[in-house]
């Protein structure tokens, strides 16, 4: 079986193509049967066992370690007795200490610091995929190998100061890259934790057959016989005991009892969903505070959560397919490298010029065309970019994310929790009997006990207006319509349209049309009766943030489009829509169909945006072309998204185009910093123009490399003076 797996990072393999999450290279393809597999997930990454060198840390601690090195070894060289600053030269017998001390220092950096790229070659030449790892480490090998030769022959034009200040900058620009690029996706782990780690399993026998003859409540029934077991032994037609509040374990169909269940997190419906007899339940939606029994009906692979993580794998596996195309580059580059450098060791060694000569030449091409700057072109520019991105409040995981905002045409934003708070609000009061306050007063008073979403709105509206709860007592819950509670020995009962056919209570005249249109733009009317008096109504809705319009506005004055989806009702979705003056919207959308809405909106040539905040939204976040998550969202949301919205502000969204407009410019110049100089180095160093006496020499070729790091570092630092 062939695996693919990173040349830098042995532990992140795949099954597919693609490139690697931490460093972004390309996955080479590699013989499962030669790597140790420490734990495996079908249809994603499988981790090995962590390979010395080949992490963040390690690249670190060699660039250190290898700086330290290099300091004595290059004020050892001829380039510092030029300027004054050589240490002394001391002899033993026929040995020069400078030249046997530069040998040692070199060859450690060379073994030490070197062999990550040593080792990263190999893997490529063995896949038959040079790229980036392979240039670097024969430019590194060819002046080691000449160095050593030239030790060993007596002379002293080594090229150990070159080659370890090379060895340096390499360890440098990695070290950076990887910091800059925070890519480890952790959604699979945090989807797994949505569920509870155990089950309260019904036990049925002949005492009890059936748990439908009993009534469950609060406290387990002591004739329900349970057991709590772990969700691996749970079986397709077993019944589970879900408690108030407690996680929904599986997948199942409810037997007895009814509830509203929290759903938000797996389906985006920001109203909690009423739940009764035969009605189907998702493993991790949270239960509120009544009691069910559900029948077990899919587990494991079957079930929607495992659903979302295939729609998160397969939209991971598609984006990775497309971002193969950077390595070409890299491959790109180190043929050219390679034909100069070898061309250059025929023709002098056909015209006759010796060997040293020879050599010189072909280590003065290798070294001048060594990618180094290259190599910091990029990453230098992403770690400021990230940095300032950071301090605005964006943060960038993948650097292919922020590359990617730049082209983006359409803005999909989810509803619940992005565009809105996630949470209900008192929109409008519609006083009858009393004012407004006195409405407000008696509901949220009623409301005080409950644990309901709803109530929680009522109470905190209360607050908010600085009203002062009533006395109330005999609180009581009514299932699926609402709550009552005595007041002033008076029955006051807060809830939907039920308890006002319960009591034979019409709706006033003045109130009926007013909540009519207000129930059309998907609010949820709550009504209060006062004994059998229509004390009012509220209309409750998931509250728009007021920085939405702002954010919306201001994209639009950059020429983008804005779409919302949502898993509300359409109602709710086209209210939402007006009040932000949207292009277009969705609703009614499950899970699988957000991702389909993405991939619809790029089959019309545009570049989306996804902007989520639940783990419904994994899916879709992975597929669009850029996903940002609301960083106050879930977890999953987060490790799905390329960049993270910290301060959960959608206005930072037009920072995070404006930002990577800005990085990409960068970017092109320091590209063109880099690689400009090797159109009129590399001839000079093959020596086009030694006729003339004019040619580099392999010190002066490191030089060149030095400055044109110098220039792209000081090109990308003034980025940060830049306004997003």
């Amino acid at each position: 079986m062939v695996v693919y797996s990173c040349p830098m990072h042995p532990e992140v393999v795949s099954d597919k193509p693609g490139l690697c999450p931490e460093c972004g290279m390309a996955r080479l393809p590699v013989k499962s049967g030669k790597l140790k597999v420490k734990s495996s997930h079908a249809g994603h990454a499988e981790h090995f066992d962590k390979h010395a060198g080949h992490s963040a840390n390690i690249f670190k601690r060699k660039f250190w370690v290898s700086l330290a090195l290099t300091i004595p070894l290059v004020l050892y060289s001829e380039i510092a007795g030029r300027l004054g600053v050589a240490l002394p030269q001391l002899e033993i017998g026929n040995w020069k200490l400078d030249i046997l001390t530069q040998a040692i220092l070199g060859s450690v950096v060379f073994f030490y610091g070197g062999w990550v790229f040593l080792a990263g070659a190999y893997r490529e030449l063995r896949a038959r995929l040079p790229g980036m790892m392979t240039l670097i480490a024969l430019a590194i090998s060819t002046a080691y190998l000449y160095s050593v030769f030239v030790v060993l022959s007596g002379g002293t034009k080594t090229l150990f100061w070159e080659l370890s200040t090379l060895v340096v900058i390499m360890l440098l620009g990695h070290w950076i890259e990887m910091q800059a690029v925070s890519g480890a996706q952790g959604a699979f782990r945090e989807l797994s934790k949505l569920l509870p780690d155990k089950a309260i399993l019904i036990i049925r026998n002949n005492q009890f057959p059936n748990p439908k003859a009993q009534t469950i409540s609060n406290d387990q029934n002591p004739n329900l016989e349970t057991r709590e077991v772990s969700l691996e032994e749970l079986k397709v037609g077993d019944w589970v005991l879900v408690k108030p509040g407690a996680k929904v374990p599986t997948d199942g169909v409810i037997v007895e009892g009814q509830s509203e269940l929290n759903e938000s997190l797996l389906t985006g419906e920001s109203k909690p969903v009423a739940k009764k007899e035969k009605d189907g339940v998702i493993a991790g939606s949270v239960n509120g505070d009544g009691s069910l029994i559900v029948e077990i009906k899919e587990i494991g692979e079957h079930t929607f959560l495992a659903g979302i993580k295939r729609l998160v794998a397969e939209a991971q596996a598609s984006k990775s397919r497309l971002q193969m195309l950077a390595d070409r580059a890299a491959l790109l580059l180190t043929v050219i490298a390679i034909i100069a450098g070898g061309g250059t060791l025929a023709v002098w060694l056909f015209a006759g010029a010796g060997i040293i000569f020879a050599m010189e030449r072909l280590v003065a091409v290798l070294v001048v065309a060594c990618p180094h700057a290259l190599g910091l072109a990029i990453p230098l520019v992403a770690s400021i970019s990230t940095t300032k991105g950071a301090r605005s409040g964006v943060l960038v995981k993948e650097r292919l994310a922020l590359e990617a905002a730049r082209n983006i045409d359409t803005v999909l934003f989810d509803k619940t929790g992005t565009l809105t708070r996630g949470e209900y609000g008192v929109t409008d009061v519609l006083p009858v009997a009393g004012s407004a306050e006195e409405v407000i007063s008696r509901a949220a008073s009623v409301e005080y006990f409950s644990e309901h979403p709803i109530a929680h709105a009522i109470v905190r509206e209360a607050k908010q207006r600085k009203l002062k709860p009533l006395s109330a007592s005999r609180f009581e819950r009514i299932p699926g319509k609402g709550a009552k509670a005595v007041i002033e020995g008076m029955a006051v009962k807060v809830g939907s349209y039920e308890i006002l056919k319960d009591d034979g209570v019409a709706i006033p005249n003045s109130v009926r049309e007013k909540a009519a249109v207000l129930a059309k733009e998907g609010k949820t009317i709550i009504f209060v009766l006062s004994g059998r008096v229509f004390s009012g109504a509220l209309a409750l809705a998931d509250i728009i943030r007021p920085e939405s319009k702002d954010a919306i506005a201001a994209l639009k004055e950059m020429g983008l489009r804005i779409a919302m989806i949502t898993g509300d009702s359409e109602e709710v979705g086209k209210w939402a829509a007006k009040e932000l003056e949207l292009d277009e919207h969705f609703a009614r959308v499950l899970p699988h169909e957000k991702s389909e809405k993405v991939k619809l909106l790029q089959e019309k040539g545009r570049r989306v945006a996804m902007v989520g905040d639940g783990v419904n939204d994994a899916p879709a976040l992975t597929q669009a072309d850029l996903g940002i998550a609301i960083g106050a969202g879930t977890n999953v949301a987060i490790e799905s998204a390329g960049i993270i919205l910290v301060k959960s502000d959608p206005r930072d969204i037009a920072k995070i185009i404006r930002l990577s407009r800005l990085t990409y410019r960068k970017m092109l110049q320091n590209l063109w910093w880099a690689a400009g100089y090797n159109i009129i180095a590399i001839p000079l160093a093959a020596g086009v123009l030694a006729s003339r006496g004019i040619f580099l020499e392999p010190a002066v070729a490191a030089i060149l490399m030095s400055v044109s790091t110098v220039v792209v570092a000081f090109n990308a630092v003034l980025l940060r003076r830049q306004v997003i």
